[in-house]
This record gives structure tokens, sequence and C-alpha cells, in this order.
């Protein structure tokens, strides 16, 4: 087994949600704040048809920012999933900003969400939007102070009020703390109903995760704790992730928020398909999602049993079919495995102590840029314009899975197909199959004109 240590240091973020009626602003803020567009921002209800995180940092105070859909009382899809579904969803942030329409005025909506929040026991910031003038602040906020919560106006629009929200921020979010998570974190994730509880509950030798016929059954992700082999390990069971068009029930929508999350946190990611089925669209669409969150992640071909009776060579067929689904990553590691009958299981953990060993891999400058040189000199150089990229170094970061700087005159004419070159003689090199690995290029301090 791996002599890597199993206690490491993660880094705790707290998560900020904006809740609020259709149409009052939340995703102008979140836009605001994030400075980003990636929640849609339109004048019509209902239009943030998702729950959306992005990292953001004000000040040097780094948090989760969140935005959701708007609450209301009528009975479609997405606003009977925050009316039912988000005050679960709101006891696992740490601070909310409700805001309001100060054109509207407080009304009994506004009441209901407010009491939803207070609910939870986190620190809550109103904000009054749409206040387009600063002589307005005390009329529109008078109807709000009974709450007794900290109250400020604003207009988003008019960027008015924006610093009396980050200065809140800044106040009530504490710095990142470092923890230590005491063992190896397994994200299990794939599209609904293809026996990931079924196997999760293999993996434990305990029933401990609800497991049914009907596709989207796990709502939460739930993590697990085990040993095996003397091995510490942490399991997250995750609720399926399906086509953002196909979320037919409004509980998905948390689900996969609370998959992105798991993917986010964990070491490595277990990607489980229906052997039966073979890799899909979607499956690749999963698959990118982990790389981008550059995660190790291992291929689980479960219901193995079934498809070998069924599939004519069945393992070749799997493999060739993961071959052309996934062939941004044609490298990844695959385990056969049956959940029924706990076929495969050595072969997996096997597999995950192999992607462990490899994540954390650490090679010395000297016998990195021994291998760097001899591997430039098997291809032409790139061209940046009419000048040859003249590398100088090598050297590998901190970051995990390994990742690497080469510094050149002109890094802007090291081109992917290059990169890709690279990449591949690191991964026969030093034995890397099955690793997302990055090179990074930047400009050496010596690099003139040469």
């Amino acid at each position: 087994m791996s002599s890597v240590e199993s206690n490491s240091l993660q880094l705790l973020s707290s998560k900020v949600a904006i809740i609020g009626r259709p149409n009052v602003g939340k995703s102008t803020l979140f836009n605001i704040l994030t400075d980003s567009r990636k929640s849609v921002v339109k004048n019509q209800a209902g239009v943030t048809r998702d729950i959306i995180i992005e990292p953001v940092d004000v000040w040097g105070k780094k948090f989760d920012l969140i935005d959701t859909g708007g609450v209301t009382e009528s009975q479609d899809l997405f606003s009977k999933l925050i009316k039912e579904q988000v005050t679960d969803f709101l006891h696992s942030v740490d601070f909310i900003i409700a805001v309001m329409d100060g054109r509207v005025g407080l009304i009994p909506e506004d009441r209901d969400i407010i009491k939803l929040a207070k609910q939870t026991g986190k620190p809550i910031l109103l904000v009054i939007n749409k206040v387009d003038s600063q002589h307005e602040d005390d009329l529109a906020k008078a109807d709000f102070h009974e709450f007794g919560l900290d109250v400020t106006a604003a207009s988003f629009e008019q960027r008015r009020g924006l610093a009396e929200i980050m200065e809140w921020l800044f106040k009530v979010i504490p710095e990142q703390i470092e923890t230590v998570k005491d063992g190896f974190q397994i994200a299990m994730v794939g599209k609904p109903n293809v026996g990931k509880s079924s196997l999760c509950n293999c993996l434990l030798g305990v029933h401990r995760m609800l497991v049914s016929e009907v596709a989207g059954t796990t709502v939460d992700s739930v993590d697990s704790p085990f040993i095996y082999n003397d091995q510490k390990y942490i399991l997250v069971d995750t609720a399926g992730l399906r086509r953002q068009s196909r979320r037919e029930d409004d509980i998905e929508i948390i689900s996969a928020f609370k998959s992105k999350e798991s993917i986010r946190r964990s070491d490595v990611v277990l990607l489980v398909i229906d052997g039966l089925v073979g890799p899909s669209e979607q499956d690749a669409k999963i698959m990118q999602q982990i790389l981008e969150d550059h995660k190790g992640v291992i291929v689980v071909a479960n219901k193995s049993d079934v498809a070998t009776e069924e599939v004519a060579s069945y393992r070749e067929t799997f493999r060739a079919q993961v071959e052309k689904e996934f062939h941004f990553f044609t490298d990844v590691p695959i385990v056969f495995t049956s959940a029924k009958t706990g076929a495969g299981i050595q072969d997996l953990f096997k597999t995950i102590e192999t992607v462990r060993r490899k994540l954390n891999f650490k090679v010395s400058t000297s016998e990195l840029n021994n291998f760097f040189f001899e591997t430039i000199r098997k291809a032409p150089s790139p061209v940046y314009g009419i000048t040859n990229v003249k590398f100088y170094y090598l050297t590998q970061t901190n970051q995990i899975p390994p990742s690497f700087i080469a510094f050149a005159n002109h890094p802007d004419g090291v081109h992917n197909s290059y990169r890709r070159f690279l990449i591949k003689n690191l991964k026969e090199k030093f034995d890397l199959h099955g690793i997302p690995i990055r090179i990074f290029c930047m400009k050496s301090k010596r690099g003139g004109e040469e």
C-alpha cells in the first residue's frame, strides 16, 4: 500500500448565499461581486434556473458566493424548488444576503424569505435594492428594521451601496483556516441509476445509502469515513448528474450542486458508468468537469457481471467506447466491478492507491531537466512569429495533480499540440498514465530575442 500520509490539509471556505424573490437583482449582485456574467440577468421572473457557485475575494477575505433561484408562492418547478428545499440548503451555508426590492417595499413573500433565513441561525444582511437616490435610503429601509437584522440600501445598476455590502462581508467572514482531513477523499459521481449507492454500500460493507430503482434517489452528499487495508478513506456518495435540460424534478438542482461540490473537495473521483450501457456524451461532460477541477479520476464500469453475460467481448468493447467518448483523456484508468457480487472491489482499491501515488509524484529539478532537454530534441521547436521558441528549464510546482512550468523566451509560441507532446513524454518517462498533468509556460527572465 502507499506510504502517502493519510492526513492532509484542506482550506475551509465560507459560503455566502444570495436569496430573494425573482427580479430583485440577486444575479446582478452575484455578477458584480464575482466580476463575471455567469448568472443570467434579465427583466423577467424566474430567469435564474440553477444554483451557481463562484469563488470571491473581498479585500483578501476569500469565500464561495452562491446565487439561487427566486422565491415565490407560485407552483412552477423552480419556485417549488426554492420554497420546498431552500431551508435545508441554507443550513449548509455560513452567511446569507437577502435581497429585497425597494421600489415595491416589504411584502408577504419577503417576510417568508426572511423567516426562512432566520430559521438557520446564520448571520443575515438585508439589502434593499433599486433605491435610486441616497436621500431615499432611510425611507426604503424603515419597513425592514422590525426584523432586527443588518439592513443596507443599494442600487446595483448604479453601483450604489456595494461598499457597504463588501464591508459587511469583510467583517463577518473569517480568514480561511486550514484543517486536517483525516482520510483520502473519494467522490463517487455519475449519471442517475448507474449503481453508485449500491457500490458505496459494497465498499462500506453496510447499507448506509438509500438504494432504489428510481433514478435520483440520492439527494445529499453523504460523507462516510472507513478503513481498508489500514488506510483511511472518506467516501462521498453523490446524487446523479443528469443533463440540465432533463432535470425534471426540482430536487435535482440541489443534487447537481452538491455533486459538483463533492468533486471540488475530493482527492480522486470515481466516475461510475453502467457497464451494460457504456459511456455516453453526458459521461464525457462529467469527465470534462472533473478534469477542469484538476482531479484524479477512475472510470468504474459497474454491473459488469451482467454485462459480461450480455455483451460480446464486453471489456474490449467497453474500453473502445471509453477511448471514443473520452478522446481528450484516453489513458484514464478503468476498473470493472459488480456492486451486487463484490467483484472488482480489490482491483478498485489497488487502482485508487496507484492513482494516489501518482497524484503525489515529485521529481528533482535536475532529473526533470535531464528528461526535458532529451525530449525537446525529439521534435522541432515551436515557432513564435519567425523566431524559434527556446526553452531554458522545467520545474515542478507544489500542485496536485503534478503540474510543471516551462520557462521559455516566447511562451505564447508554445501551442497546445506541443504541450500534449511534452505531457505524453512525461507520462511515459515517469509512469504517470491516467493522471491529468498540466504544463504552464512562462517567460524566462533570461529570455531575450534569441
